[in-house]
C-alpha cells in the first residue's frame, strides 16, 4: 500500500534445525501453500511492487535455547558445533530448494543473504582460515556463495526471476568480511569487490550493499544517534561497488533511516542538506546507487514512498532511531515501531516492568 518499489522480506530461514529466532519464518515444502497465498495477497494489493524473499541460515547466530548453534570456526562469544563439508553441501541443497519454493509461490526473486554475521558471511570471512573445502584461501571461502548462486540460477531456470545478495562490505572487526586478514580489522575491500563481481558474473541482478554484523558491530550496520556518521561509510561502499560492477547490475544502498527529516545528530552540515530525501536523491544522481533501502524507517512509516510521491512529506512519521525495535528483536519478541505503533510500545513496557519486578524481588 505504501508504494515501495521493492520489498525484501528479510531473514527467512531455510532450516528449522539452526535458527536465530524462536518464531522465525521458514521456507520449506510444508508451508509452500501458505507462502503462495501470502504472495498472492501482496500482489493483489500492488502488482507493481517487486517482492522478494531473503534466504538465510543463522550458523553461529543460531539460538542454543531452541536450536543447534553451528559454526565454521569458533568465534569468541559465539562458537557452536563445527560444520563439516557434508553439512555445507546439505545446507546448499536447502537454500536451492527454498529458492525454488519462492519461485513457485510467485515471488519475484530471492536475496541470498551474505551479510550481517549469518552463515553466508561467516564462510566468507578471512577469519575462516580453517583447512577445509570452504576455508583458508579466497577460492575456498567464496565457494559456498558462488556455488549457491550458480545452482539457483540453473535449477530455478527462469531469466525473469530476480536473484541477488545482501552483502556486508566491511564487518568492522578483526577477521571480518572486508578486512585485510584473519587477525586485523584494517579495511581491505579487495575480497568484497571480488565477491560482488563473482556474483554478477554468475547471474546476480543486484547487490544490496550493507556493512557490519549487528551482533558485533551494530552501529555500523544500523547507524544510531550516538554514532550517526557510520552512515557516510555506506555511501562510500555503494560507490565502490558501482565503480566495479556493470551498469545493468543494480546497487541498492542502505543506512538511510538515520537521516530522517534532518532532525539528527550529524555535525558540520546544514539540516536541509542532511535528510533522507537529500542523500537518497544525491547518491542516485551522483551514480553511487540505483536505489535506496529503508529498514527501521519502514517500521515507523511503511507509507513513506507514497507520501513522498504525493507531496505529503509533512505527514511522514520519521524514525527517531530510538532502536526499541532492536530491543524487541533481541528479546525474541515480535518486532515493530514502539514510537508509532502502540501494541509494540505496550509489549515492551510490560516485559521491562516484569523484568524490573523480578530483579527487585531477587534483590
Amino acid at each position: 500500500e505504501g508504494k515501495a518499489g521493492l520489498i525484501d522480506l528479510e531473514a527467512i530461514t531455510v532450516t528449522y534445525e539452526s535458527r536465530g529466532r524462536k518464531t522465525q519464518l521458514s521456507i520449506m515444502p510444508r508451508n509452500k501453500e501458505a507462502l503462495t497465498k501470502f504472495v498472492r495477497k501482496m500482489k493483489n494489493i500492488n502488482k507493481d511492487t517487486i517482492f522478494i524473499f531473503q534466504l538465510t541460515h543463522s550458523g553461529e547466530l543460531s539460538h542454543p535455547a531452541f536450536s543447534k548453534r553451528v559454526c565454521v570456526k569458533p568465534l569468541a562469544g559465539f562458537g557452536g558445533e563445527l560444520l563439516s563439508e557434508e553439512d555445507i553441501e546439505r545446507i546448499l541443497d536447502e537454500f536451492v530448494l527454498a529458492a525454488k519454493i519462492c519461485h513457485d509461490a510467485g515471488a519475484d526473486g530471492v536475496d541470498l543473504k551474505l551479510s550481517h554475521g549469518y552463515l553466508g558471511s561467516q564462510l566468507l570471512r578471512p577469519y575462516n582460515d580453517r583447512k577445509w573445502k570452504y576455508g583458508g584461501s579466497w577460492e575456498n571461502r567464496s565457494r559456498f556463495a558462488f556455488e549457491l548462486i550458480e545452482r539457483v540460477v540453473r535449477e530455478v531456470n527462469d531469466p525473469n526471476f530476480i536473484i541477488g545478495s545482501k552483502v556486508s562490505v566491511w564487518e568492522g572487526f578483526p577477521g571480518g568480511c572486508g578486512s585485510a586478514g584473519p587477525d586485523t580489522a584494517v579495511m581491505d575491500l579487495t575480497e568484497s569487490i571480488a565477491l560482488c563481481k563473482g556474483l554478477e558474473e554468475r547471474g546476480a541482478h543486484y547487490i544490496l550493499q550493507s556493512a557490519g554484523s549487528p551482533s558485533i558491530t551494530l552501529a555500523l550496520s544500523q547507524p544510531d544517534r550516538k554514532i550517526p556518521d557510520y552512515a557516510y561509510l555506506h555511501h562510500y561502499f555503494s560507490k565502490v561497488l558501482k565503480e566495479n560492477l556493470k551498469p545493468e547490475t543494480v546497487v541498492i544502498g542502505s543506512a538511510y533511516s538515520i537521516f530522517r527529516d534532518g532532525k539528527n545528530s550529524f555535525q558540520a552540515v546544514e539540516r536541509e542538506k542532511n535528510t533522507f530525501r537529500y542523500w537518497g536523491n544525491k547518491n542516485v544522481n551522483d551514480g553511487y546507487v540505483d536505489m535506496v533501502a529503508l529498514g527501521r524507517q519502514s517500521f515507523a512509516d511503511p507509507y513513506l514512498p507514497a507520501k513522498l510521491m504525493e507531496g505529503r512529506e509533512d505527514e511522514i512519521k520519521w524514525c527517531t532511531a530510538c532502536d526499541n525495535c532492536i530491543e524487541l528483536l533481541i528479546r525474541q519478541m515480535n518486532v515493530g515501531c514502539c514510537v508509532y505503533n502502540k501494541p509494540y510500545t505496550e509489549a515492551l513496557m510490560k516485559v521491562r516492568k516484569e523484568e524490573g519486578l523480578l530483579k527487585e524481588k531477587h534483590t
